[in-house]
């Protein structure tokens, strides 16, 4: 992938400069998202007759890493509107698509992945939480969504997994103001306190076929799992790639010894972008779900050494105030990279599942 051109550069310079705030949740999460479209952002990896400016999802997760290079809370609200935007590209509703598209990619509109559950469900770890009973000419909703992303006040749309009463599953699409449909106030989080990620109540929330994403969610997280674990690894990219770049420029002196751990870091770790791409692009990962995985268990991995890395390059001055600011944000930001859905443990139990007991 090419580097960002100098406009980018300077478009980017605004998540820098604002994320402190972000992390902190201290103003901007409104702005975020705005941006993201003012940008052309979220337009990267879109087909041009919808809207889009072409490329590939490789160029969408290399987007979405040079941001994470800036902000981890920009980049988590990025994966998940760009997220949503892939499931309109891959949804059989044209109708949906046409109505909910340009609005996602300008930024006027939130879309929320709401779809956290519906993949545990589809690895056997949850039952889904929202049920839906036929109502007049559509399906009356009944649930809860505990923990969604990028739920922003003056609008959003939420992707998530209904249980009919036959046991079967769709995804459907669900505007914020249906009658019913409420959100809490914001998560209490760590970090990517501007992440506008908040709890979903849903009672008697009625929709219609104008809803529905896909009716068979079975079929369709298979599909777009690729997808959704691709561009959230442009968060561990970036943020790695940025932590190794600080390391590299602290380490004098008696820090120079960090140098050879940095070079092989960075080595694995584009060579792990490179793989990633060269498996999304040649639809590798539909039927071979488990070389994914490793790959985003790794990668995480690598975050962790880059940021130990940074640390032993930088030394003391990471804990004064004003000095290591940046390396004490990019640790906390770190700390959610093996919990974000799917969770390292639960990759691990997946592949464990899949390799007779032993995740390798």
């Amino acid at each position: 992938m090419s580097a960002p051109s100098i406009t980018r550069q300077q478009g980017l310079a605004w998540f820098g400069q604002h994320a402190a705030a972000l992390d902190a949740g201290t103003g901007y999460a409104d702005d975020l998202l705005t941006e993201l479209g003012r940008q052309g952002l979220l337009r990267i990896g879109v087909p041009e007759e919808y809207g889009g400016s072409g490329g590939s999802l490789a160029h969408a997760i290399e987007a979405i890493a040079e941001v994470a290079e800036h902000s981890l809370t920009a980049a988590f609200v990025f994966w998940g509107q760009r997220t949503f935007i892939q499931y309109l590209l891959d949804t059989p509703n044209a109708a949906l698509r046409t109505r909910w598209l340009p609005q996602l990619l300008s930024g006027e509109l939130a879309g929320a992945t709401g779809l956290s559950n519906a993949m545990k469900y589809l690895s056997g770890i949850e039952s889904l939480q929202i049920k839906a009973t036929p109502q007049g000419e559509g399906w009356r909703l009944e649930g809860h969504l505990p923990w969604v992303t990028n739920l922003r006040r003056s609008g959003f749309i939420v992707a998530a997994a209904v249980e009919h009463a036959d046991g079967s599953a769709s995804i459907v699409a669900i505007p914020h103001d249906l009658p019913g449909f409420t959100r809490s106030d914001d998560l209490d989080l760590v970090a990517l306190r501007g992440s506008n990620t908040a709890a979903l109540n849903v009672s008697s929330v009625d929709i219609t076929a104008e809803h529905i994403i896909h009716e068979d969610a079975r079929n369709f997280c298979p599909r777009v799992r690729p997808s959704f674990l691709g561009l959230q690894l442009g968060m561990s990219i970036g943020l790695a790639r940025v932590s190794l770049r600080v390391a590299e420029e602290q380490a004098r002196g008696a820090h120079g010894a960090v140098l050879p751990s940095v070079h092989e870091l960075r080595a694995e770790l584009e060579k792990l972008a490179a793989e990633l791409y060269a498996g999304l692009g040649e639809g590798r990962y539909t039927g071979d779900a488990s070389s994914l995985f490793r790959i985003r268990i790794r990668l995480a991995e690598i975050v962790q050494d880059a940021l130990s890395t940074e640390l032993d390059a930088t030394g003391g001055r990471a804990y004064l105030r004003g000095r290591g600011d940046d390396f004490v944000r990019r640790w906390h930001e770190a700390a959610f990279i093996p919990v974000v859905t799917p969770s390292l443990s639960q990759l691990r139990g997946e592949l464990a599942r899949h390799h007779g007991g032993t995740a390798t």
